[in-house]
């Protein structure tokens, strides 16, 4: 009962075109094309794909066998929307003065009970309301809702491929009704956000990716996939826990691990081909190893290390023209980047890239301003059993020491950007926040990016009050802006990875890709950090508003499908092939992409046979 944009009357296309770029958004009137089902009666009502709740006209009742099952009233889209919309903020109400992971666990509810109900008007919900509620469905509460999620769990949503089902995933993948797949999201719940292994419980996770795929890029969510790959857990939490859902066994390793992993990418891309898979919260041994073993092979990426990177590199390059310097400057910048897991390595690797590019230098030149802190301090080339992946920006101990702390690499290398993805919540504490006042920029930059909420590592009102008035800062997970004593404002950059991943899947799957390369995510990385204008910037804006999601996927889809021509990997999409959007202006492709997002509203069904 679904469409694409492409198929709006011409008033409609006006509409969403004025919708895209932020206006505010009136209920359209297009009349869609009918869609055919194979159900009837009481079937229909309990498939929310279908299902139109007390929407149905009288006439489709009569068709569908429908008469007698729902109440005599007619209710319209808007007034079911409108119904809707007043609970929600009822409930706000009456949830005041609760705890905020009640409440947010209540908001959870609510709207996922109407996803499961109503697919339509959920989806039409989150596209209007995409800045209230995508911190519900997405970060930071879908970290709440994955660690209750046992005792959640109501109905089956996505795959489920185990330990248990070696040899099987083959014939398992068709069992998925749906005989198209665009987004494929996997994990393996071994590194939840910041809450670590949390086993099966991590599909919340693909859930809510997928869920911001639909609302923000617009891809169909008849095709989308969340896939949890459960390999066990090592979470004796978890194993103790009589109401856990996943496997009861310890988690592979090696080998057997990776065949489980091998056999499900082989499964599905041999029924779904075109498909794009994105690897989702992975621990960094894993995320770096399948991301290396999959990328030449597979339409694939892994969004906490190369989404997360081109994130934290606009937010990067958007510092710098807030010092109003030119981009070029970048190259100059001195970066401690704390945590080296797959999203802290992955991040400091691409904005290495872009200075070795950037300069004409060698990767290994380029390491000179980046300094890598773990949980031992200071990385140099001291220490033992350095990890491979960590080598390439380990220090000279005769530079700072082996193990230095954060604050003593701060006050020693005096940073333009201290960056934090240790997962650690409160590890820049006042001392570390102070020292950057001595920074060498005249506007220093701290990003507390890690999530959930609890997990950053300072909030927004100790770094502005610490660290002084004049920095730029950037989180993961929202908060408030910052009045500040001198009457200004203190802006929140939410560094959040929304903003990059749903127009790389889409910017992918309708170039036809067959693999994503580093010039795409570059482009997007780019994409994002030239979004906004040179005064927001100085304002230390780096990041739009995310009630422009759709307009910023588009413009990012555009730039990673321009990135697909040029390196020459295009298969084309549908009717149009590589020869078509080879010859696209820049323009020409914004409105492509645009034209080919999604769009709920309820389509007349017709029964067949």
């Amino acid at each position: 009962m679904w469409r694409n944009i492409a198929g709006f009357s011409k008033a409609a296309s006006a509409a969403v075109a004025r919708r895209t770029h932020g206006s505010r958004r009136c209920l359209s009137t297009a009349i869609p094309g009918p869609c055919i089902v194979h159900k009837r009666g009481a079937d229909i009502l309990h498939d929310p794909w279908f299902n139109k709740d007390t929407g149905f006209p009288l006439t489709e009742r009569d068709r569908l066998g429908l008469r007698g099952l729902l109440p005599p009233r007619v209710i319209s889209f808007e007034q079911q929307y409108a119904r809707f919309i007043e609970s929600f903020r009822s409930l706000e109400r009456n949830t005041q003065g609760q705890p905020d992971n009640v409440v947010s666990l209540a908001k959870w509810r609510i709207l996922n009970r109407l996803h499961d109900r109503n697919e339509t008007l959920y989806y039409r919900v989150l596209i209007d309301n995409i800045k209230d509620f995508a911190p519900i469905i997405y970060t930071p509460t879908v970290g709440l809702v994955c660690q209750n999620y046992s005792g959640l769990y109501r109905r089956p949503r996505g795959m489920y491929f185990s330990a248990k089902d070696k040899g099987e995933m083959m014939s398992m993948i068709y069992n998925w009704p749906a005989h198209q797949v665009d987004m494929i999201v996997i994990t393996d719940g071994s590194r939840i956000l910041g809450l670590g292994d949390l086993g099966v419980q991590g599909i919340g996770i693909p859930i809510g990716k997928l869920d911001m795929y639909v609302a923000a890029a617009g891809i169909n969510p008849q095709r989308v996939l969340p896939i949890m790959l459960d390999v066990g857990t090592n979470n004796q939490k978890l194993l103790d826990n009589p109401l856990y859902l996943g496997l009861r066994q310890p988690r592979l390793e090696g080998d057997e691990y990776l065949e489980i992993v091998d056999e499900f990418m082989e499964a599905a891309f041999t029924r779904w081909p075109k498909a794009v898979v994105q690897f989702e919260d992975f621990q960094a041994k894993w995320a770096f190893e399948t991301l290396d073993r999959y990328r030449k092979k597979f339409c694939m990426f892994n969004d906490d290390v190369q989404g997360t990177a081109g994130v934290a590199l606009a937010g990067l390059l958007g510092t710098v023209r807030a010092q109003g310097r030119p981009l070029s400057d970048f190259v100059n910048q001195k970066i401690v980047v704390v945590g080296a897991g797959s999203a802290g390595l992955g991040v400091t690797k691409t904005a290495v890239q872009a200075v070795a590019r950037m300069a004409g230098i060698s990767f290994a030149e380029a390491t000179k301003n980046f300094y890598l802190i773990d949980k031992d301090g200071l990385v140099t080339t001291e220490r033992s059993k350095l990890d491979p992946a960590v080598l390439p920006f380990a220090k000279n101990p005769a530079e700072i020491r082996e193990g230095a702390s954060i604050v003593e690499v701060v006050k020693t290398v005096r940073p333009h950007v201290l960056l934090g993805l240790s997962g650690v919540g409160g590890i820049f504490n006042e001392e570390v926040l102070k020292a950057m006042r001595e920074s060498d920029s005249c506007k220093p930059a701290i990003f507390a990016m890690s999530n959930p909420t609890l997990n950053a590592e300072c909030t927004a009102a100790d770094a502005f009050k610490h660290a002084g008035e004049n920095i730029v800062f950037g989180s993961g997970s929202p908060f408030e802006n910052v009045q500040l004593e001198n009457g200004s404002v203190g802006h929140v950059n939410q560094a959040n990875n929304m903003y990059l991943f749903p127009g790389i899947g889409l910017g992918t799957l309708l170039s036809g890709a067959r693999i994503v390369t580093d010039g795409m995510l570059l482009a997007a990385a780019e994409c994002l950090a030239s979004y906004m204008t040179d005064e927001e910037v100085h304002k230390g804006i780096l990041y739009p508003s995310i009630n422009n999601i759709r307009h910023i996927t588009a413009e990012v889809g555009a730039a990673v499908l321009r990135a697909a021509v040029s390196d020459d990997i295009v298969e084309g999409h549908g009717d149009v092939g590589p020869r078509d959007l080879s010859h696209m202006s820049k323009e020409e492709t914004v409105d492509y992409i645009t034209k080919n997002m999604w769009f709920p509203i309820y389509s007349p069904l017709v029964h067949e046979k």
